[in-house]
């Protein structure tokens, strides 16, 4: 019985060991190599100058047909066919409308059943099986813990195999996490050569070509990845200070996320630059001479076997992969472990620094468009709208009444921190003129219920006031419908809310991404007086989410320049746009 017992283990441990050395595979090509592609075995030059040796040529003669091409599909059917449980953990959402195709959401886990074609597997999930995109998933460094051996025993030896299971699940823990930390210890140092060939291997070669380059398209082609080459440098040495070679297990990363989770924030620049970025680089190599240099370069600087636009995509991929990391390392670090309460708050601290990357990015988006709107605004006075503002949370018609009892239909816009006034033209309906704007900030919100108003003396229907701090002015609005009057008050409350998770993220837009803003639809209306030009594009009508569910989602099957498009899930039409777009000028 204990010769069956201990083969079983040889095996489930030689199959764990296959796994491993399959997810350092993954680690170490990174999901940006091709099928096709080949690595070379590289080194990391630190600070001082010494070099520490990556585990890429140590795992190539563990086990070299792994990272060959289709090594992957091979190892893990070779898990398969031995009848191992194979799970890959969804690292975005696929929506699909083919029942052939598997739809999940980012951290579902799918089995994955045959993975013979390298962009398709055939998984299993909710009791459903059919094909799914490889690339939207991640081998988990750690499968299903190994089941407790089930093989009956007879009474006599039940104490003594009870003791050996605790035994076995205490080492396969140990086991876990030292596959985790790994995973991020190695993935860590391969991402430091990324950057540093595309420091050194292409943007030190393109300043050297003057007539080539200028340093504008320099600056929009590769951001500020120096800053990040060097941020992520500092901290790759706090990493190896806290990494415990002989017990890996034992290492306590937790707080060098924390100690550095206010310098991740420069990804956002990088982040919000890399559309242009791609931009670029695709006029760029639209000419041959452009396509050589840059191949010439890659191969100069001994780089893999990927292009310079798969390169300038790490740094926007790795952002999104520390979550994933720090979930999988909690998942296997016990309460009683001292780094258990710094993973649970480097994890938060991630999330965080994810979703403040994703919410700039996406206010980036919207300015443009609410300064395009601002211009279509006839009369508009005072300060322009991104001076306070960069979202559009609500708008509709009004009846305002005033202090002399009278009624005034207008359109109204709330955006954070001001609420926008405009008034139809008689003749044509579809053009607005500014009328003023309150300060919500200043505002308090007063729900009124029907019947007559004690500061108006008027009897008033589906109606609320906005009442000033400060000067106790009383603003009387009322709406057409109870329902109408009800989407008012809750983008009331939600305008407070986004106004206050805005301000514990740190959500600033730079006074030069405001006046580029400006700048670009003015040069959209020709040239046109302020206040008289088109307006071709709406501002941004966005629900709001809960911080915790506003997240990156960045398929990489999909071509760079749409990478953003994704970054929420995708929403049903508002019927907003319909009522907005007759409020737009006439075309030409």
């Amino acid at each position: 019985m204990r010769i069956v017992i201990h083969i079983q283990q040889v095996k489930k441990q030689r199959n764990l060991t296959k796994l491993c050395l399959l997810n350092h595979a993954f680690c170490i090509l990174y999901v940006l190599v091709s099928s096709d592609g080949g690595t070379e075995p590289s080194a990391l030059v630190d600070d001082n100058g010494s070099e520490e040796d990556l585990s890429y040529e140590d795992l190539c003669q563990a086990s070299p047909r792994y990272l060959q091409p289709g090594g992957e599909q091979l190892a893990i059917n070779e898990l398969i066919s031995d009848g191992n449980v194979v799970c890959a953990e969804a690292l975005w959402d696929h929506v699909t409308m083919d029942d052939q195709e598997l739809g999940f959401k980012a951290g579902d886990v799918i089995q994955v059943l045959e993975a013979s074609n390298k962009d398709w597997w055939w998984g299993r999930s909710e009791d459903k099986e059919a094909w799914f995109p490889a690339s939207f998933v991640r081998l988990r460094v750690n499968q299903e813990e190994l089941s407790e051996n089930s093989i009956s025993t007879r009474s006599e030896e039940q104490d003594e195999e009870a003791s050996q299971s605790r035994h076995r699940h205490c080492e396969n823990k140990q086991q876990m996490r030292t596959n985790v930390i790994r995973e991020i210890m190695d993935t860590e140092r391969v991402y430091i050569k990324h950057l540093r060939d595309i420091c050194e291997g292409y943007l030190r070669q393109c300043r050297k070509h003057t007539g080539m380059f200028t340093v504008a398209q320099l600056a929009t082609i590769f951001g500020n990845i120096e800053d990040i080459y060097k941020f992520q440098r500092k901290f790759l040495k706090d990493l190896e200070k806290q990494y415990n070679k002989e017990e890996p297990h034992l290492s306590e990363i937790g707080s060098c996320f924390l100690q550095n989770q206010e310098g991740f924030a420069i990804y956002s620049e990088y982040c919000n630059n890399h559309p242009g970025a791609c931009l670029e680089l695709a006029n760029l190599m639209k000419q041959g001479k452009y396509r050589h240099f840059f191949e010439a370069c890659r191969l100069l600087q001994q780089m893999i076997d990927i292009a310079i636009d798969g390169f300038l995509l790490t740094p926007v991929q790795k952002i999104c992969k520390y979550p994933l990391q720090l979930a999988e390392l909690l998942k296997y670090t016990t309460q009683e472990h001292g780094d258990y309460s710094n993973i649970k708050a480097a994890y938060e601290a991630m999330k965080n620094v994810a979703c403040l990357i994703n919410e700039r990015k996406r206010k980036l988006e919207s300015i443009d468009k609410i300064a395009r709107w601002q211009m279509s605004i006839v009369g508009w006075e005072g300060l322009d709208i991104l001076d306070r503002s960069s979202e559009l949370i609500h708008s509709g018609e009004l009846t305002k009444i005033t202090k002399q009892g009278k009624s005034q239909q207008r359109m109204f816009f709330l955006f954070d921190h001001q609420l926008v006034s405009c008034k139809k033209d008689l003749l044509r309906r579809d053009m607005l003129y500014y009328k003023g704007r309150l300060d919500m900030d200043e505002m308090e919100l007063v729900d009124l219920g029907d019947g007559r108003d004690k500061d108006c003396n008027l009897s008033v229907k589906n109606a609320f006031k906005l009442v000033s701090r400060t000067t106790d002015e009383v603003y009387l609005f009322c709406a057409k419908k109870q329902e109408d009057k009800a989407r008012w008050l809750q983008a009331c409350a939600d305008e407070r809310r986004r106004v206050q998770e805005d301000q514990e993220m740190g959500m600033e837009i730079s006074e030069n991404q405001k006046k580029l803003a400006m700048l670009n639809a003015q040069k959209t209306g020709h040239g046109k007086s302020k206040g008289y030009n088109r307006c071709p594009v709406a501002p941004p009508h966005q629900s709001l989410h809960p911080i915790h569910q506003r997240h990156i989602t960045m398929p990489t099957s999909v071509p760079q320049q749409q990478v953003f498009g994704l970054a929420e899930p995708k929403r049903k039409p508002s019927l907003f746009w319909h009522t907005f777009n007759r409020l737009t000028p006439f075309r030409k």
